[in-house]
């Protein structure tokens, strides 16, 4: 790619991003949704394409995406029987706590996954709008800090709960 390639990429980039902006600002006035800049830092949404008539559900579709890839990480915590191995010196490091907190988590990300579908089924803008923000709202209030606080467990290295081999096999 030459240079003057290079800048019409960039400046197409750039107009497509202002132009999502610019439409989302208007969704976001008319459902009181989050600002866009905070969405964008949770979910990633300026890689939504914003040429589409329904970009309330695209948008919602997006968001929905990655609380499911949460929702998978946290069942392979919980029921880790087609899990890699690595994940089972991991699984160690959790308590009846974590898994408590992980297992309501799952349930309530679950909950997201039937109306999610639902919106699918039946589209509504304004049942689209209502769900981001509960989206937005789960996120935020359920998952993100508590998960956070799981996967350091998960990562502080293998001096958590290690077992001690001092002994030989006979005892």
């Amino acid at each position: 790619m030459d240079t003057l390639q290079k800048k019409e990429f960039c400046k197409k980039d750039f107009s497509d991003l202002t132009e999502l902006k610019e439409k989302y600002e208007v969704l976001r006035k008319k459902f009181n949704l989050p600002d866009f800049n905070s969405l964008n830092k949770v979910f990633d949404i300026e890689e939504i394409d914003s040429e589409s008539d329904l970009l309330v559900r695209k948008i919602r579709r997006f968001l929905s995406e990655k609380l499911a890839g949460y929702m998978r990480f946290i069942e392979v915590l919980l029921n880790p029987s087609n899990a890699p191995i690595y994940f089972f010196k991991l699984i160690k490091k959790l308590d009846e706590i974590d898994r408590e907190t992980l297992s309501v988590m799952y349930d309530k990300l679950g909950k997201i996954e039937i109306e999610t579908i639902s919106l699918d089924l039946n589209y509504n803008e304004e049942k689209e709008g209502e769900f981001i923000k509960k989206l937005y709202r789960l996120y935020e209030d359920d998952v993100r800090l508590k998960l956070l606080e799981i996967l350091g467990k998960l990562g502080n290295g293998d001096n958590n709960k290690k077992k001690d081999n001092s002994g030989s096999y006979f005892g």
